[in-house]
């Protein structure tokens, strides 16, 4: 409210500029030339204009739009329809975390989790764009793990955590949206993360950003960094633009996030590796939600995130949900996965059973075969 106050202030200096109802990509300002040039203005100490809104990459003048990426980038017509879809899906997410109270809603998911208010409200979405959707056959939610069939005659199967992070949303705390995709010529029980089409993992902080893996890579999207839009190399506004093209995480890294650090009790070898990153000054980056924590390594460009498991501490991420999406998406950059068990890649696993769960290492490929020599003892 104080932001809209100030925002109004501001507005009354400026010509033919209409303050919007609220502050939302979807909100309509002036169509009149001096109105989106000065609105520009207007937003750039917080929106695409600023030095800021990139932490790797150089400021831009303009950025190509969704669909000019998925032309040159992703050869499957179909394919280009369920992203379409799914970072719809996405920005109504956006929107309802930025309106509904974080209340729990008096039930648990089918793993005895507590159930909050934006669970129920970001699981109703995906659910309705997966029924609505041109494509979608069968869909899987974290939230009650049972295989849906929604058109036979579709092609994609679609499963998606719909609110990682749910232990952290009520501090205001970056959440995210995971989401994996098969082919019906394999749905995903007796495949591996490897099948996959493409994946997406959407981040809700102060923006909203989506990576997507396309033919030649993964990339970052955007949502909406002004109220009317984001600007395009032609001057018009769309509520998506490609932030980062053909994102690359490196082999070093100085960047750690150790998950379940209980299991370095039972595990020596985890102990010795976190004395490691701390005796090597690693920077600690970790939050506690999967998504942020291995989401910086594609803003980053470095990282690792480990969650190894213990008879004491058991493994908590779903293969499906979870590990699957992110290690496509983190080995199409040039990074690297493990199972936490045999030292192989998380994509080689097979997936038996909807709830599978694994360990999990993930990030810069050295940081990676360090902790298969160190906790899982591969050589």
């Amino acid at each position: 409210m104080k932001f809209l106050i100030l925002l109004s202030a501001l507005a009354a200096t400026v010509t033919s500029f209409t303050v919007p109802t609220a502050f939302s990509p979807r909100a309509t300002l002036s169509s009149t030339t001096n109105g989106v040039e000065k609105s520009t203005k207007l937003y750039g100490e917080y929106g695409a204009s600023s030095t800021s809104f990139y932490t790797t990459t150089e400021k831009q003048d303009s950025y190509d739009d969704l669909d000019s990426i998925l032309a040159a980038h992703c050869s499957d017509l179909q394919l280009q329809t369920l992203i379409r879809e799914m970072l719809e899906a996405c920005a109504d997410i956006t929107e309802a975390l930025r309106t509904a109270l974080v209340t729990v809603e008096g039930s648990s998911n089918t793993f005895g989790d507590a159930q909050l208010s934006v669970d129920v409200i970001a699981d109703e979405i995906m659910w309705d764009a997966c029924k609505g959707s041109k494509v979608v056959k069968d869909g899987a939610s974290e939230e009650d793990p049972i295989v849906r069939t929604l058109n036979e005659d579709n092609e994609y199967t679609v499963c998606w955590d719909p609110l990682d992070g749910s232990s952290i949303v009520d501090n205001n705390w970056a959440v995210g949206t995971i989401i994996g995709v098969w082919g019906k010529d394999t749905g995903f029980i007796g495949a591996t993360g490897r099948d996959q089409k493409t994946s997406l993992v959407a981040l809700y902080g102060p923006r909203t950003t989506v990576v997507v893996t396309l033919d030649d890579g993964v990339y970052e999207f955007t949502y909406g960094c002004t109220p009317e839009g984001c600007q395009l190399s032609d001057g018009t506004w769309a509520p998506w633009i490609c932030s980062r093209k053909d994102i690359k995480i490196s082999e070093d890294c100085k960047i750690f996030a150790p998950a379940n650090m209980r299991a370095a009790q039972d595990l020596p070898g985890y102990k010795a590796l976190l004395d490691h990153y701390m005796t090597d000054k690693y920077t600690l980056r970790y939050s506690g939600g999967l998504v942020p924590d291995v989401y910086q390594q594609f803003t980053k460009n470095q990282g690792v995130f480990s969650n190894p498991t213990s008879e004491a501490s058991p493994a908590k991420l779903r293969l499906a949900f979870e590990a699957a999406p992110f290690a496509l998406l983190v080995e199409k950059a040039g990074g690297k996965t493990s199972d936490g068990v045999t030292g192989g890649s998380v994509l080689d696993v097979k997936i038996t059973a909807v709830d599978q769960r694994t360990p999990l290492c993930i990030g810069s490929a050295k940081e990676v075969d360090r902790f298969n020599d160190m906790v899982c003892m591969i050589n």
